[in-house]
């Protein structure tokens, strides 16, 4: 028979590891948990500030490629972000015959690998002040910090703002955006 001082140690470690899953179970985005244990698309489904993107990733046929096994990290703008765009932009990538430059703008908010943002931090101190991240379009979008914010900015000069950073992913990471970022 244990005594409870025996057990203790690991009761201690179950409580942690629930508290540790609970703690990252709680970020949020668009209202809904964003939940480690799930890849980047069925999370962004969840997010009801993300409907234009995940609409984008489906009419892109890159639903698969988001669910693969990463990792990537995804700059994620927000249906505010697409909504800023020149009036019927949206609905023009939708059709079917922009399929391919859907998929080039989507894949330009795509990096290989996992870049949390501690990573990046430490990427923008290495670089002097900013960071290249080359994306899986082939272009490569540059991150600085200001403030205690992170900014990227894209190859036409528009600059998006991470408002929630490391959301954690089963394949990945999500920086949510303010602003759509183009290639040239």
């Amino acid at each position: 028979m244990y005594r409870f001082s025996q057990l203790a140690p690991f009761a201690l470690a179950a409580v942690l590891s629930v508290s540790a899953v609970t703690a990252i179970a709680q970020v949020t985005v668009g209202g809904a948990p964003m939940l480690p244990t799930k890849d980047i698309i069925d999370n962004a489904v969840n997010s009801k500030d993300h409907t234009t993107l995940v609409a984008a990733v489906k009419a892109a046929g890159l639903v698969d490629t988001l669910k693969g096994t990463g990792p990537f990290t995804v700059f994620a703008p927000t249906n505010a972000a697409f909504a800023a765009l020149p009036a019927g932009t949206v609905d023009t990538l939708l059709k079917p015959e922009n399929k391919a430059t859907l998929s080039g703008i989507l894949t330009y908010h795509v990096v290989p690998g996992k870049v949390d943002a501690k990573s990046l931090m430490k990427m923008i101190d290495d670089g002097k002040g900013s960071a290249s991240l080359k994306t899986v379009a082939g272009g490569t979008l540059t991150a600085k910090s200001s403030g205690g914010k992170v900014m990227v900015t894209d190859e036409k000069g528009s600059t998006a703002t991470v408002t929630i950073a490391d959301v954690m992913q089963s394949n990945g990471v999500i920086h949510v955006v303010d602003k759509v970022l183009l290639p040239k």
